[in-house]
Order: C-alpha cells, then sequence, then structure tokens
C-alpha cells in the first residue's frame, strides 16, 4: 500500500466551535452535542403537551427484542493504521467542505440528471477536492464517488465512498439539510467515516462535524455523542426519506411513512441521508429509514450511529452492508419494534419480484462476505 502524506488546506476553515448543548428529555445525558469511469458498477440499474390518541398497540415479541443486529464495522483496517485513514478522511471531508462553505451563498448552476435528481457545479468540485485529498495519501485505493463513479485499483482491499454534496436539492434552495460525507471501507467494511454537515441557513451558515472509527466510538465537534435511549414508538421523533423514482418503493414508504405518523411524535423528511443518520446518533431523533439508497449515501452515517450505540439493519431486519438497497438505523431500543411494521413491508415488496440484490458495487472489489 503506498504510503501515507496527510494533507492539509491553508486556508481557514469555518468551522464551529463546539457548541453548547441540553440534552432533550427522556434522552441520555451522554449525548453531548459537542476522472472516471461510471461503467465499473456491478448489478447497476440504472414543553411538548402530550394528548392521548388512539393508539395501535405494539406487541414486540421478546425474541424479536432480544435479535443482536450484526455489526456493520470493519473488524480489521489491514495494514493501514485506523488513526492514519481517520485522520484523511476528516482532512478529506473538510475540504469539500471549504468548497461548499465557500459557494453557499452564491448563485448555483444547476443541471438534471433526471426530472427531478439535480446537479450543480458545487457537487462536481466538492468531489474533485476531496479525490484529491485521498488520492494524494492513498494513489493505489480504489475510490466510488457519488459524481464520478469508480477510480482507482479493484484489487484493493480499501473503498472509498464519497458524496460531496449529499442533500443537492437542498443546498440549491439554501435550505440547511446537507453535507458532505466521506468514508473509506476495509474488504467491504466502514471503517472510518466523516460527515460535515451544515447549520444555520442563508447570512449564518456553520458546520458541525461528525466522525467515527470502528470500534473507537463516534464523536461531534470531538465530543462523544451516544443515540438516545427512549424505547416507545409513541415517544420517538423518527425520520425517513423517499428517493426521486415513484414506484413500488416508494408507494409503500408513503404508507409507512403515514403509519409512523399517526403512532409517534412524528415522521420528518429532511432530504439527506448521512444528515439524518448522524442526528439518530446524537440522540435528537430516534430512527431513520429509506429504500433505494447508494454505498456514498450510508457508508459514512452507518458506521457513525453504530459507534453511537445505535442499530443497523436493512429494512426486511437482515444483516446490512453498504451495498444493500435498503437500510434502517436506529437508536438500537426502538429497532425490533420499528421493524414490526417495515419488515413486513419490506417483504411483500420482494414477493412482487423488487430487486433488493446489492448494488453499485465495484466491479472485482473483494469483500470479506
Amino acid at each position: 500500500m503506498g504510503r501515507s502524506l496527510v494533507s492539509f488546506t491553508n486556508v481557514p476553515l469555518r468551522f464551529s466551535q463546539v457548541p453548547r448543548s441540553f440534552p432533550p428529555p427522556n434522552h441520555s445525558t451522554q449525548c453531548q452535542v459537542p476522472r472516471h469511469n461510471a461503467n465499473s458498477f456491478s448489478g447497476y440499474q440504472k414543553a411538548r403537551v402530550l394528548t392521548a390518541k388512539p393508539t395501535r398497540t405494539f406487541c414486540t415479541k421478546a425474541v424479536l427484542s432480544e435479535i443482536p443486529y450484526q455489526k456493520v464495522g470493519a473488524k480489521s483496517t489491514g495494514p493501514i493504521p485506523l488513526s492514519q485513514l481517520i485522520q484523511v478522511v476528516e482532512s478529506a471531508a473538510k475540504t469539500g467542505a471549504e468548497v461548499v462553505m465557500d459557494a453557499v451563498n452564491k448563485p448555483r448552476n444547476i443541471t438534471y440528471k433526471g426530472l427531478t435528481d439535480l446537479v450543480t457545479d458545487t457537487d462536481k468540485a466538492s468531489e474533485a477536492a476531496v479525490l484529491e485529498v485521498v488520492q494524494k495519501n492513498f494513489a493505489d485505493h480504489l475510490i466510488l464517488g457519488e459524481e464520478g463513479g469508480v477510480i482507482g485499483d479493484s484489487s484493493s482491499d480499501y473503498l472509498w465512498c464519497i458524496d460531496p454534496l449529499d442533500g443537492t436539492t437542498n443546498f440549491a434552495h439554501g435550505y440547511p439539510s446537507f453535507a458532505v460525507s466521506v468514508a473509506v471501507l476495509f474488504q467491504g467494511n466502514p471503517a472510518a467515516a466523516s460527515v460535515v454537515e451544515f447549520v444555520g441557513g442563508p447570512m449564518c451558515w456553520n458546520t458541525r462535524t461528525f466522525s467515527a472509527t470502528a470500534g473507537g466510538g463516534a464523536f461531534c465537534n470531538g465530543q462523544k455523542i451516544h443515540a438516545s435511549q427512549i424505547d416507545k414508538v409513541e415517544q420517538s421523533l423518527l425520520v425517513t426519506g423517499f428517493g426521486y423514482d415513484h414506484d413500488d418503493a416508494w408507494a409503500t414508504n408513503i404508507e409507512l411513512f403515514k403509519e409512523f405518523t399517526d403512532i409517534s411524535l412524528g415522521v420528518r423528511r429532511l432530504g439527506a441521508a448521512a444528515v439524518d443518520m448522524c442526528h439518530v446518533a446524537l440522540g435528537i431523533v430516534e430512527a431513520y429509514w429509506e429504500y433505494r439508497l447508494k454505498p456514498w449515501d450510508m457508508a459514512a452515517g452507518v458506521l457513525i450511529v453504530e459507534e453511537a450505540g445505535g442499530a443497523v439493519s436493512c429494512m426486511d431486519g437482515g444483516k446490512f452492508c453498504v451495498f444493500d438497497r435498503s437500510v434502517l438505523v436506529s437508536n438500537g431500543a426502538l429497532h425490533a419494534k420499528l421493524l414490526e411494521r417495515i419488515s413486513p413491508a419490506t417483504e411483500k415488496l420482494k414477493s412482487k419480484g423488487i430487486n433488493f440484490s446489492p448494488w453499485y458495487k465495484p466491479e472485482n472489489y473483494h469483500t470479506g462476505f
């Protein structure tokens, strides 16, 4: 493997100092906020006053509540120390975030990849900046970027998953839910991750940085974070997302959105998967789920949730990998209860022949599963 030369920019970062925080009610007090070949994919097809309301009681089976959700984090990082990987991951994410911060109050040049799937010049510039950092340090690693596709040596055990601007539609509108997300996998499992979330809004933009290493915990602006401890759906705040294709999976999730809106404190739809998962890790929401996400959407967020004490699975309850087509992340305490509704809905989709096989896995990339 190539020798690491960590590259840092001399441009001063406009990142937030550790913010003051107040633990939410009934949440863990540990939670302190403190160019490329696009044809290389395998399987790619294109307070609060609580009033009583009629309830649909959850009858969680004891056996479900005791399911040990399998870990997604890498058990090894091979010849490269974890400390070295996280240093480059964080540097790459912050370098991309500098590009986004420089553009956030300027006019956008928007083009469309689909009817409602847009991309901006900032997406491309951020990815180029992230790639430069990664390639300068690890020239022999494989990279999967949202905008550029696959580049590098497919025989490498290391795969970098880069979303240079998660939540592009929000960014284009100046709506505060977008981020730069970078993760590195070792043999298919996330080893180190960083998400730089943009917070605030026009004229008052700021950022907070989430990071995690496999087995090393999750952090926000350098302070250790932990998922919430709420164990009742009716006391939970949930998040989901919807893809651009209004297909059967989209329709199924609309129904799940309705069901959980009726029995929880609410279901939010913010539009940036990496941000949503970091909010679960931070303990400000209890769970997030979505169909049809890509590896660059999930690779960083799932590790951050897991290292914050949360649980990760597919939406049918099965073992998760970053090439799967569905994800459910939660604080852990609610996981089985959420699956009582989410899993049957997903199984019904599978019975219709909807494809849930792995996708966007670079051709010939070796995984340990």
